[in-house]
């Protein structure tokens, strides 16, 4: 070995260390040899933090405070940077020979070479030394005040570009017409794939799917002025009917005509002017087709959903969501069981999906800018810089295919520098390239400094590149096999940094993100990869498309599986404090849970301790959370479940069985309550009427449970919401019967029978009343020990006052469910009749009805009635009968 390459490895701060002797790139530190790779480079952070920071701040405001945070940037950058310039002259002038007194001649003047010229040379090394120290101290500063006017200029040019996106956006009549909530005639550009909202629950009704698609209003006029072109933002809001097809199919760039009424948006700091409800959603007017490359990446995401409709439903709807972000298919329990067990970072394009197709063309990171790379470079023949050239290609293919969504984005611009610094032969630092990444893109696009999306996709990569590298040495000192460590280690990194922010926007933790995160991780690479190859070869061969998707439908239903089972497990999430607070403590728990790991790790049986008081709180066994909580309480009779505005209740009907009385508005309100109470059984679900807030959360009933009918009120008011009772039972091969006044049912300990409503003159099958409240199907039931209940569904005082008149008026009872919410409307004459020694009301907090009426509290509570109600007392149970009767809340 030479001295010179002798130096170079000895030396890793070497001018250029990944270059070997001969100038080969990548030999050296970055090549499969050396694993060094020096102190983190965090220069660029501080930049784009400000850059961030400023944008963030600036978009929200008007265009005067903007140019004053930029203008109030700008000078004291100025400043700093003029300081900085002075100080290093400076240092530059003390350290040039001369500077105070000559080298060569001594303080008196004298020549070195005369007497004393022993304690001159020392005179003098210690003058030169005090001149570098100086001269060192200058640059120093220079430094800091370089740094510190660099951070200040990159926030005035956030805030900057930031008041001018935000003046735009303002910009022209969009803004002000909106405010008046006018109706206009525009020209539109579709600027985003159409996506659909969930169905939302309001009051008795169901709000419909609707299509959500941004666009920019071109051309706009209004009925009585005249026609302007702008460029303005809005957000287009479709209840497209029978034409849905036809508005999910365009692509990004078509131009539509449509007339519709503004509205202002939810938040002034919007990207958005206004909200555009379009009028009459028929079919789209287009008024100009799509460009040529929208139109290519259209027909790519369309061949891949042709070539996944044979598949199974989870694979079908997943496949599509996992490569491109497609997640049409998606059915609501599906994508909550995402949300529950934190996957849904896989439904949406990210830089895993990105890092995928690199890592097959480049090899490992490791060995990425390596001669010895083990990509498919390799194979192809391919130089570094050919390589690189492909990559990027494949980077803005990526783009167009996926969209630009901010993950997208993000992890475009981090593959781009990484492939530039592949090119040019330089090491690459992640960091540093995270960094850049971010100060491009919040300059682009300022929007995205307060996006969710950009920031969990940004923190969960720099978790990746900083805390996972040092927690997987950890776990291999700990002899955890070097594979599992890694994949642990990210898992653990990404859900630490992120679970702050995701508490913010659900109030919630998961407590099963980790494990499903790491089962759900063998099967993403596969999935992708097969994924993106149906996507390719999905135009030139659909058969050859159908095959791969076939293929790729295996790992996709792997990770299904996985969702399904982690959010199903009783203690998959646990409530949090939502908004910053809560996310502030969430994060210093999580500091103090690191900073005590290594103390803790010495200690196997606290370790081990922690591990299954983690078990329990996931499994949450019911006698031991009936130990912890108190609730539900032994021998429970009736269970009166919090879903918030709506009814739900349960007949205990033997061990692990439960008659379920109306289902609430949310399926995981209902599912979560049926857990608490170990209900696996359901013999027989009673839909009082087809109001929305007794029958949405359905699906959640049906949800993993043996249902053996669902019975009806006969009056099929509202009609939508009782197709969808009647879709929900047929998809779920569950038989439906009508109920009618008189019949009696028995299950277990528990019976009762049907009081109301009663048929009509024109027979068993017609309902006397024609109102959907009225038509609540009214149960008198005896539980064990002989508790005897009241279930009035919705019952308004007209059918109050009928059920006191007919034959099977109900009499006195232990219980009564408190009609409609615990409305105003309450028929006093059958309070006194049947007067409960416990009133429940199940009712949503801050719900905007008013629900439950003080006057009807006040009136239960003076006719001898313990009132308790679920938006104070949460979820109600009911032991025991007679003197032993008692209700247990869990607030």
């Amino acid at each position: 070995m030479s001295s010179r390459e002798t130096r170079l490895d000895s030396r890793p701060d070497s001018r250029d260390p990944d270059r070997d002797s001969n100038g080969n790139a990548g030999a050296g530190a970055a090549g499969e040899g050396s694993r060094w790779e020096g102190p983190t480079d965090l220069r660029l952070v501080p930049p784009a933090l400000a850059v961030w920071a400023a944008a963030a701040a600036t978009l929200g405001l008007s265009g005067r405070w903007a140019v004053v945070v930029a203008v109030g940037s700008l000078l004291p950058a100025l400043v700093l940077l003029a300081v900085a310039a002075r100080a290093t002259r400076r240092g530059r002038v003390t350290r040039e020979p001369g500077a105070g007194s000559t080298d060569g001649d001594s303080p008196e003047g004298r020549p070195s070479g005369e007497s004393g010229a022993g304690s001159t040379d020392a005179g003098l090394r210690a003058g030169r030394a005090d001149r570098g120290a100086r001269a060192g101290r200058a640059v120093g500063r220079a430094r800091v005040l370089v740094a510190g006017g660099a951070v200040l200029l990159c926030a005035a040019a956030g805030a900057a570009v930031a008041g001018l996106h935000g003046a735009d956006v303002r910009r022209g009549p969009v803004p002000g017409l909106a405010r008046e909530y006018a109706r206009i005639d525009a020209e539109v550009r579709v600027t985003s794939d159409p996506r659909t909202t969930r169905p939302a629950v309001r009051g008795n009704h169901s709000a419909p799917a609707l299509l959500l698609i941004d666009a920019e209003v071109m051309e706009v006029r209004t009925p009585d002025g005249p026609t302007t072109r702008v460029r303005t933002p809005v957000l287009l809001m479709v209840a497209a009917g029978d034409h849905r097809a036809d508005w999910q199919q365009l692509l990004p760039s078509t131009r539509l005509r449509l007339a519709g009424r503004l509205s202002p948006p939810a938040d002034d700091g919007e990207r958005l002017a206004a909200v555009l409800r379009v009028d009459d959603a028929g079919e789209p007017r287009i008024t100009g087709p799509p460009t040529g490359i929208q139109r290519a990446a259209g027909d790519l995401r369309a061949g891949l959903r042709e070539a996944t409709d044979g598949l199974d439903a989870d694979a079908r709807a997943l496949l599509p969501g996992l490569v491109v972000g497609d997640t049409s298919r998606i059915p609501p329990e599906l994508h909550d069981a995402f949300k529950a067990t934190d996957l849904t970072h896989l439904l949406s394009v990210s830089g895993a999906n990105l890092s995928i197709l690199l890592f097959l063309l480049v090899g490992p990171p490791g060995s990425a800018s390596s001669a010895e790379r083990r990509g498919l470079a390799t194979l192809l023949g391919l130089s570094l810089r050919g390589t690189a050239v492909i990559g990027g290609v494949l980077t803005l293919a990526f783009i167009v295919v996926c969209r630009p969504e901010p993950s997208v984005l993000r992890a475009a611009a981090c593959g781009l520098i990484t492939l530039l610094a592949i090119g040019t032969g330089r090491r690459r630092s992640l960091i540093p390239a995270l960094a850049a990444a971010v100060v491009l893109l919040v300059l682009y696009d300022p929007w995205l400094a307060r996006s969710y999306g950009f920031l969990l996709s940004v923190l969960a990569t720099g978790a990746l590149l900083t805390l996972a590298p040092r927690w997987s040495a950890a776990l291999r000192a700990r002899r955890v096999p070097g594979r599992l460590a890694e994949i642990l280690a990210a898992a653990a990194a990404a859900q630490a940094v992120c679970a702050p922010v995701v508490v913010v926007l659900a109030s919630r933790v998961s407590l099963v993100a980790v494990p499903c995160n790491l089962l759900a991780e063998f099967a993403v690479a596969p999935a992708t990869v097969l994924g993106f190859a149906a996507l390719a070869v999905a135009p030139v061969a659909p058969a050859v498309a159908e095959v791969l998707a076939w293929v790729a439908s295996w790992p996709v239903g792997w990770i299904a599986t996985v969702a399904r089972t982690g959010a199903g497990l009783p203690g998959a999430e646990a409530q949090w404090p939502g908004g910053w607070s809560g996310a502030a403590l969430l994060a210093g728990l999580t500091v103090l849970a690191v900073l005590l790991a290594p103390r803790l790790a010495r200690h196997p049986w606290i370790c081990g301790a922690a591990g299954l008081l983690l078990v329990l709180a996931v499994l949450r066994p019911v006698p031991l959370t009936r130990i912890m909580t108190g609730w539900p309480p032994p021998g429970w009779s009736f269970a009166l479940c919090d879903v918030g505005q709506g009814d739900a209740m349960v007949l205990a009907a033997g061990e692990g069985t439960g008659v379920v009385v109306d289902a609430g508005p949310d399926p995981r309100a209902v599912d979560r309550c049926l857990r608490d109470l170990a209900v696996t059984r359901v013999p027989l679900v009673v839909l009082t009427h087809f109001h929305a807030d007794h029958v949405r959360g359905l699906p959640g009933v049906l949800r993993g449970r043996a249902v053996g009918a669902i019975q009806t009120t006969s009056l099929e008011e509202p009609p939508e919401q009782a197709a969808f009772v009647r879709r929900t039972a047929a998809a779920a091969r569950v038989p439906t019967v009508r109920a009618v006044a008189g019949e009696r049912r028995r299950s277990g300990p528990v019976e009762w029978r049907v009081l109301w409503p009663r048929p009509g003159p024109g027979g068993a099958g017609e309902a006397a009343v024609r109102e959907a409240n009225d038509s609540s199907v009214t149960l008198r039931v005896r539980a064990a020990g002989g508790l005897t209940l009241l279930l009035l569904g919705d019952l308004e005082p007209p059918a109050q006052r009928e059920l006191l008149r007919g034959p099977e008026a109900p009499g006195p009872v232990d219980v009564l469910k408190v009609a409609h919410h615990g409305s105003a409307f309450q028929d006093p004459g059958l309070l006194h009749s049947v007067r409960p020694r416990l009133a429940l009301i199940s009712c949503g907090a801050d719900n905007p009805y008013g629900h439950p009426s003080p006057r009807t509290v006040a009136a239960l509570g003076a006719a001898g009635a313990r009132v308790l109600r679920t938006d104070t007392d949460g979820p109600i149970a009911v032991a025991g009968a007679g003197k032993e009767l008692r209700a247990v809340g869990r607030s």
